[in-house]
């Protein structure tokens, strides 16, 4: 019997090529014993306790939540690793409760998703993807007037990493760039850091990059789209929970916003909603933005460095409840 760590990683065949990738995969290999998810379906609850039954850390892909069953039923378990920075469906309270470490990853997907936000804003100014389309149908489309993004004003809503990388972005354009966020001001001095509703009120296009919390759920919704300029567009990169779906829709119906994007929505896995995507005015991915081979391996290379930190009996980076995991000393680590 190997004396070596053991792990199991929830990502199913096609997430592992996709969310995991080969070379951290070997990398794992180098300092753990790895178990693999051979279901072809994401585990969750007593399932995958038991699919991790003799493995003290699980690597846990954004599609398997770790369910208070699954720490109570996973008597060898010391560590749930998220590959991901979103632990939200992570019983954090069940976890601490039972002694078992959580972590999470840190945000490679900077550059990714800001490029992806960048192309959005172009597509929704010039209709790119639409005149494509028609073309791909074999039929000519019309040659329709576009808008410029110099001299526009881009309007940035939460300043954390993806809003600092994209800031300066939006100024390389030649855009104005309007900043809210209530806890960061902005050290740049060309970003005008201003209120939510004067920010809504001041920009032709709107970038939602808030932090999904209690307190930002449906931050956009139909009294914030009124108060957006007529025509102006909006962009959603960051999670579905900030938007008003219908509120959205109405806003895009009555001719009030010129059009939208999204890569993120209420849909199963944080996907677009299918009705609200299919709309005209609207260009929509299928949660792609950190989809990047350097983003993704970020990540991944995250979880195996945690690991490694285990199997050398020391805490991990990145650690969310250290204080609570009494069952790190199996592993000889004081937290």
């Amino acid at each position: 019997m190997s004396n070596r760590l053991r792990v199991y990683l929830t990502h199913t065949g096609d997430a592992l090529a996709n969310y995991y990738g080969e070379r951290a995969l070997a990398a794992l290999r180098q300092v753990a014993e790895v178990r693999l998810n051979g279901t072809g379906r994401h585990l969750a609850g007593r399932e995958l306790a038991e699919a991790a039954a003799g493995c003290q850390a699980i690597i846990s892909y954004r599609q398997s939540p770790g369910e208070a069953a699954t720490f109570a039923e996973a008597p060898d378990l010391v560590a749930f690793l998220r590959c991901a920075v979103d632990i939200r469906n992570i019983d954090l309270t069940a976890a601490s409760a039972a002694g078992v470490l959580v972590t999470q990853a840190t945000p490679g997907f900077i550059p990714s998703v800001a490029e992806l936000v960048l192309g959005m804003m172009v597509d929704l100014a010039r209709g790119v993807g639409a005149a494509a389309a028609s073309y791909h149908r074999g039929t000519v489309p019309e040659a329709r007037m576009g808008r410029q993004l110099a001299g526009a004003t881009l309007g940035i809503i939460g300043y954390g990493a993806i809003g600092r990388y994209l800031a300066p972005l939006g100024l390389a354009l030649g855009m104005r760039v309007l900043v809210a966020d209530p806890h960061v001001r902005p050290e740049d001095a060309r970003l005008q850091h201003v209120p939510l509703p004067e920010l809504l009120a001041g920009s032709d296009v709107v970038v939602c990059l808030a932090v999904a919390t209690a307190e930002t759920e449906n931050l956009m919704d139909a009294a914030a789209f009124a108060r957006m300029k007529p025509g102006a567009l909006f962009v959603n990169p960051s999670r579905g929970n900030l938007v008003d779906e219908a509120a959205l829709l109405a806003a895009l119906e009555s001719g009030h916003l010129a059009g939208a994007a999204m890569d993120v929505g209420r849909a199963p896995d944080q996907m677009p909603s299918p009705a609200l995507a299919a709309h005209p005015k609207v260009i929509a991915t299928p949660h792609i933005g950190g989809l990047t081979p350097e983003a993704i391996e970020h990540q991944a290379m995250d979880t195996v460095r945690q690991v490694t930190a285990l199997a050398e009996g020391r805490l991990p980076d990145h650690a969310v409840n250290p204080a609570a995991a009494h069952r790190l000393a199996r592993l000889g680590i004081r937290a």
